[in-house]
């Protein structure tokens, strides 16, 4: 028992030390980094247990799910939390070299409620609990035997029917990007259109409980195969009309066809463009 203790304690501090200094990393990099900014970090503990400390900036607004269930939005409040969102995610994607640089990194459990909402109306990625890097000079991921991993409502198909490739890093990439096309839709529901809005709701409210399992999610998601539905509205605005094409695209059955975080980055930056906004 002791010896397990002791290896999953490890195991933990080492989670807290990595998510630390990529956070630090990126605080350093960016002015305004793209997840909570890193503060500080402590361990304590009194033999028979222990307690992690990740200390980050404090967003008043919350998780973006809880903006979304009391904050209705314009074209351009949809635009800047999208765009924000995905420009984070393609940070976390992306390798940095240097000697400020940071590893590619896989979030793995993408949600509306673990991105934070900034008061200026962007928002930041959180909780790295389950993040997964990639060791580029040994071409490994660094990740746990379990497959298994996230909130069951938000998994691609590859996780649900066990068919995802552990040891190629852009599995999981992709599988990120599966996820935040639900969270793109999430958005758009609550963009008005000619004076329409939809309430909030979770991806797939319709179709399963609200506490779904494996089974009931792999039955819609990989069996059925299907995904969120758009409102009839979406049609008549070309905004929305697009960014149903974006989701679609990144929420795709084969993980080879959705769409990567830079390009979903650089179609909202062109759409914005178009609309006149500045994000």
């Amino acid at each position: 028992v002791c010896v397990v203790a002791c290896m999953c304690l490890c195991v933990c501090v080492c989670v807290l030390l990595h998510v630390c200094v990529c956070l630090s990393i990126s605080s350093k990099i960016s002015p305004s980094p793209p997840y909570p900014g890193f503060i500080a970090a402590d361990i304590k503990g009194t033999g028979s247990w222990t307690q992690l400390y990740l200390i980050t900036d404090y967003h008043e607004s919350g998780s973006l799910y809880d903006y979304l269930k009391s904050t209705t939005l314009d074209i351009k409040a949809m635009l800047r939390l999208a765009y924000s969102s995905v420009s984070g995610l393609c940070h976390l994607h992306t390798e940095i070299f240097g000697t400020q640089g940071k590893p590619a990194i896989a979030h793995r459990d993408l949600k509306s409620k673990n991105i934070l909402v900034k008061k200026n109306g962007a928002c930041c990625i959180a909780d790295l609990g389950l993040a997964v890097k990639f060791i580029s000079d040994t071409n490994e991921v660094d990740i746990p035997p379990n497959t298994r991993v996230g909130t069951k409502r938000y998994m691609p198909p590859e996780v649900l029917d066990e068919s995802l490739n552990r040891n190629h890093f852009q599995s999981y990439i992709m599988a990120d990007m599966y996820s935040f096309g639900l969270i793109l839709w999430e958005i758009a529901r609550r963009c008005v259109s000619g004076g329409i809005v939809e309430e909030y709701q979770l991806p797939y409210h319709d179709l399963v409980s609200s506490d779904p399992s494996y089974e009931d999610m792999r039955e819609v998601v990989c069996i059925k195969r299907q995904r969120p539905s758009f409102a009839n509205r979406w049609n008549s605005d070309e905004c929305l009309r697009q960014m149903g094409k974006l989701m679609t695209e990144c929420w795709a059955h084969n993980p080879a066809s959705r769409l990567t975080a830079l390009r979903v980055k650089k179609t909202l930056a062109k759409m914005s463009e178009t609309q006149d906004i500045k994000l």
